[in-house]
């Protein structure tokens, strides 16, 4: 039984024609995630819904950094309530592939530079705390982004230490983890009513948490991109009194498209 495989994750991302990772995982360029970082939630799931992607989005966090914007490449894990015979084969199959400490550490090993580790633990926040302050300041230093964690968390107190770290949680306890076992590292897993694929852009703001599919997230920066632009256009010719609301709050006409064309030429050659 393998807690990984890569075929399983280039069979499921198959739309996605760039670089990949040692596992896999679709690498979405760095400067699509930095771009990533100005979308918002709206945009990106305007984009998801045009395409047939309609759960996408997961809501109601505890978001601890509601002031920053999470953006990293997704890296999967999912729990389920232990039984022994399971519990057994996966503890047996680590100490065979010779991975070290519980098995919620197990996927913090396989992180790099960039990833957002993505937790399916089924919401349990009793005994269902994935991470402390310890495992905390590993996903820390090792992504420099964050964690998604339908589940618990510990140590809030220690963790609201740490810089520039998102925390998306369902809750938080002072027990430690306890009676789940690991069935998938990089496997397709559910968080609320969303569906999450190892190398999607996480993308996560006060609104909640967004799954964007990585031969998607071009698409989405894009289209921020020039709703923003537009928006400036707008909020301008507005202000100058040309247009009035009506005019501008919904399709425009052949007029304000040509004058935006022009507008935005103008703009560029400054």
């Amino acid at each position: 039984m393998k807690m990984t495989n890569n075929e399983q994750v280039l069979a499921l991302t198959k739309e996605w024609q760039g670089e990949r990772f040692d596992d896999g995982r679709p690498r979405v360029p760095d400067d699509i995630l930095e771009r990533m970082k100005l979308v918002t939630t709206e945009e990106a799931w305007g984009v998801l819904r045009q395409r047939g992607y309609n759960f996408q989005f997961a809501g109601n966090w505890m978001n601890f950094q509601p002031d920053r914007t999470l953006v990293g490449r997704a890296v999967t894990a999912v729990f389920v309530p232990q039984r022994p015979d399971l519990q057994a084969a996966v503890q047996g199959q680590g100490e065979t592939d010779g991975r070290i400490g519980g098995q919620n550490s197990w996927v913090i090993d396989t992180l790099v530079k960039g990833d957002c580790v993505v937790v399916d633990l089924f919401g349990k926040v009793k005994n269902g705390t994935y991470a402390g302050d310890n495992l905390g300041n590993s996903i820390a230093a090792k992504t420099g982004t964050g964690m998604v964690i339908d589940g618990g968390i510990r140590d809030l107190q220690r963790l609201l230490e740490i810089e520039d770290f998102s925390v998306f949680v369902r809750g938080v306890d002072p027990t430690a983890i306890a009676d789940v076992t690991l069935t998938g590292i990089n496997v397709p897993i559910r968080i609320d009513q969303a569906t999450c694929l190892p190398g999607d852009v996480v993308l996560g703001t006060r609104s909640g948490i967004i799954f964007v599919p990585p031969h998607l997230a071009q698409d989405v920066v894009e289209r921020s991109e020039d709703v923003r632009v537009r928006d400036a256009f707008g909020h301008q010719r507005l202000r100058e009194g040309k247009y009035t609301p009506g005019q501008v709050d919904r399709k425009w006409s052949e007029e304000i498209e040509a004058d935006f064309a022009k507008w935005k030429i103008e703009r560029e050659s400054r």
